[in-house]
């Protein structure tokens, strides 16, 4: 029988990965001293952070050690907050080339989807998830894919742990594909795509308000059942987001007016194009999600994709959250993919907000940053975090230091 290549690093993920990395035991107290705090905002030597259940107690120069707290000595190493990866497949995604190890993304050619939530597929066992934590990432907003609407994110720690003790929100956004690649809706057309979405929206305000004659069978047909038409009355009351999967110019122009039309909070996502209506965007307050690894025109859709997009973004006052959208394996490459936008004009401090403290805002997470009070979720590196020479020493989420063995040190134990 032939066996295929993918089958057999699958094989090799189940032998090797048999044992789960597992959190490191904590005392109740950890403090960590002499950092050089690294932010949005800026650095600052000599900080110490006082971890205490869970959460950070306190933080600044001369703060007081409690007595019998495990001490961490930080000096000549940097302290930042967790990284957080948007727009991931984490948790929902093994190998992209092996279909049945991908929760997120459906096969059939129903185009609507929005009362999905990834929550009841995620793997907070995934050996992409072990990888990922060792480049930093805290934090990621597991996200589906496929169809017009595809469905709702969810924003998950990455600790080790169940489902439920990772999940921080469990509905972060709903999101929808329009371009040539929104497959199921008249053979991907942009004008059909769109078309549906607006009766979708209609339909939904139609249910809002006839709830009762919906349960008794006296309204019209709707285009999808009352679970969808729920989640899509949640987007037109603003309590949910709607991230729009598109790149081409006049499709991003057509976004922004739709988004207007029915009053809704709209994040593009891939946006190759975006620059090109970057002051557009920043007048309707839309926040980008964009990969600045996607520099070349790989369909018609990005024929004017540029180096600095996010540069350009940035500068005409658009909130960018940096990405490697959907790609589970590469979501470790995050920093680096913020280091990329530094080399293309953005500032260190916009490039790290972009990891931060912007996905957090925009998503509405209380994440991102290290103040007193909050979630201890932060990382001690031996260097800059956005220079690939430099390295994790200790990641802690929710006040948990975490193992950093993962499924490369499990091969390479193995192997060597």
């Amino acid at each position: 029988m032939k066996t295929t290549l993918p089958l057999l690093v699958l094989a090799c993920v189940v032998s090797v990965s048999s044992v789960t990395a597992a959190q490191i035991a904590v005392p109740k107290t950890v403090a960590i001293t002499g950092a050089t705090l690294r932010t949005d905002k800026g650095a600052q030597e000599g900080i110490t952070v006082v971890i205490k259940d869970g959460k950070i107690a306190a933080l600044g120069k001369g703060v007081k050690v409690p007595s019998g707290a495990t001490i961490i000595d930080g000096t000549g190493k940097t302290l930042t907050p967790g990284l957080i990866a948007a727009g991931t497949g984490l948790g929902l995604v093994e190998i992209n080339a092996v279909g049945y190890t991908n929760e997120g993304r459906f096969g059939d050619a129903k185009p609507v989807h929005a009362s999905f939530r990834v929550t009841d597929g995620y793997n907070p066992n995934s050996i992409v998830i072990d990888v990922a934590r060792n480049g930093g990432i805290t934090s990621t907003i597991s996200t589906p894919r496929g169809g017009l609407i595809a469905g709702q994110s969810a924003w998950m720690t990455m600790g080790a742990g169940s489902v439920e003790d990772n999940t921080v929100d469990d509905s972060a956004a709903l999101h929808v594909t329009l371009g040539r690649s929104a497959g199921g809706v008249g053979d991907g057309s942009r004008g059909r795509a769109l078309q549906t979405l607006r009766a979708l929206f209609d339909d939904a305000q139609h249910f809002g308000k006839n709830r009762s004659a919906y349960d008794r069978g006296q309204t019209r047909p709707y285009g999808a059942g009352h679970l969808d038409l729920e989640v899509l009355l949640a987007v037109l009351k603003g309590d949910l987001p709607m991230v729009v999967n598109v790149d081409r110019k006049s499709d991003i122009a057509a976004v922004l007016k739709f988004a207007k039309q029915y009053r809704i909070r709209v994040i593009l996502t891939g946006a190759t194009e975006a620059w090109m209506l970057a002051d557009e965007i920043a007048a309707a307050k839309v926040p980008v999600m964009l990969n600045p690894k996607s520099n070349l025109p790989s369909s018609f859709d990005q024929v004017h994709v540029v180096d600095d997009s996010a540069t350009r973004l940035a500068n005409a006052g658009v909130q960018v959250i940096i990405s490697p959208l959907g790609d589970a394996s590469s979501a470790r490459t995050l920093r680096q993919l913020a280091g990329l936008a530094v080399a293309h004009g953005l500032t260190w401090e916009q490039a790290f907000a972009s990891i931060t403290t912007i996905p957090a805002k925009v998503f509405g997470a209380k994440r991102g940053t290290l103040k007193a009070g909050e979630a201890a979720d932060l990382v001690l590196w031996n260097g800059d975090p956005l220079e690939l020479s430099s390295h994790a020493e200790a990641i802690f989420i929710g006040g948990i230091q975490q193992s950093m063995e993962n499924h490369q040190t499990l091969l390479r134990k193995r192997y060597r």
